[in-house]
């Protein structure tokens, strides 16, 4: 099946978040590929676009029930495709459980575009179908013919792959959901390597007719430093609610960003020895509260957990307790119930002690969530 070319003004939609290259030892083409795909992991947190119901990989019929219930695909005007609800949709609620359409190793060294090639050949005619019909960037339209239809499935991947384990995969369902910035993304994506299945959970609770965003990488950071990714990366231009703030709120919402990227880079001082127990929980807390302001909260059962870790070091049964309960609630959001972290920190809740960092510093009652040395 030849390719489609991508019409005038379709924006790219590409899952952000978890990018990862395909690294090879081949020539320029690699090379581009590698730029594109590279990329900024830490929020554990992100997502992507996703194909229109009925669209989905034909292995994959839950995925496509939840996406028939929950959201719908449309043209936006000016934006390309989006995925908008089709009912209210609660926080915390599964929206997509899916297994790749095409899954390659993060490290190769034959061409990227080869191997890709060669798993589109394994495809059946509707999963090649739904390949195709999935946006990419950077392929001049006036090719010829044949140079086109040989980089459009390298252009496609690189568009519209996410980092799955050690893996890179292409998800369609999930790759339809377009790019907000700060407190506008309402859903992430994670890889269940056990499941070898990729799940989106709702962020927030989504009204009928709002657009399902997720964020393409960690958009901590000031409004034109993250245009400036988006346009270099994936070729757009940033116009979500975050980045159409006015000039003033905006100067306000960088300031806040900045400030948490820096609070998340001094976290990991605390296992140097540079900041004691009590000291560490202040960062956290210090995030969560610039998180309200801001109205970002991924990342938040990542954030309890590591709280937890220093609360079991400095063994402070109540502040283990205390994180990670909270942690449980909002990983149950992002990652599911019955994620790997969440069960780890229900069992970490029940018994304290049971935590590998248990009494590894000095005693110290660092405190819970709400402050207290005893919270619970």
């Amino acid at each position: 099946m030849a390719p489609k070319r991508r019409a005038a003004g379709h924006s790219q939609t590409t899952p952000a978040g978890n990018e990862k290259l395909l690294q090879s030892t081949t020539t320029r083409t690699v090379a581009t590929f590698l730029f594109t795909l590279v990329a900024a992991v830490i929020l554990g947190i992100f997502l992507r676009p996703t194909a229109q119901p009925g669209n989905s990989h034909e292995d994959s019929p839950h995925s496509r029930l939840l996406s028939e219930h929950a959201f719908v695909v449309r043209d936006l005007p000016g934006r390309g495709k989006g995925a908008i609800a089709a009912r209210d949709i609660q926080q915390g609620e599964l929206l997509v459980r899916e297994p790749p359409l095409v899954l390659l190793p993060s490290a190769v060294t034959a061409s990227p575009n080869q191997l890709i090639v060669e798993a589109l050949s394994r495809l059946s005619p509707e999963g090649v179908e739904i390949f195709y019909n999935l946006s990419y960037v950077r392929v001049p339209e006036n090719l010829p013919p044949a140079q086109f239809a040989e980089r459009v499935p390298l252009a496609i991947f690189e568009t519209n792959a996410v980092a799955a384990g050690s893996n890179v995969g292409l998800f369609p369902t999930m790759a339809r959901l377009n790019h907000g910035c700060s407190h506008s993304f309402n859903s992430v994506y994670s890889w269940r390597e056990t499941e070898g299945v990729l799940t989106v959970h709702a962020l927030k609770a989504i009204k009928k007719g709002e657009e399902l965003l997720t964020a393409y990488f960690d958009t901590r950071r000031p409004r034109h430093e993250r245009r400036q990714h988006l346009k270099q990366v994936y070729d757009f231009h940033c116009t979500c609610p975050s980045c159409a703030l006015p000039d003033k709120q905006s100067r306000v919402s960088d300031a806040r960003l900045v400030k948490m990227s820096g609070l998340q880079a001094k976290l990991p001082s605390w296992a140097e020895g540079k900041l004691d127990g009590r000291d560490a929980i202040q960062v956290v807390r210090e995030l969560w509260s610039l998180g309200d302001a801001e109205g970002y909260t991924s990342g938040r059962g990542r954030l309890a957990a590591d709280a937890v870790y220093v609360a079991a070091a400095h063994s402070d049964r109540h502040g283990v307790i205390g994180w990670a309960e909270l942690g449980v609630k909002w990983a149950t959001y992002e990652l599911g119930g019955d994620s790997e972290l969440a069960e780890e920190l229900r069992r970490t809740a029940a018994e304290p002690s049971s935590h590998p960092m248990w009494g590894r510093q000095a005693s110290m009652q660092v405190g819970g969530p709400d402050g207290s040395a005893t919270a619970a």
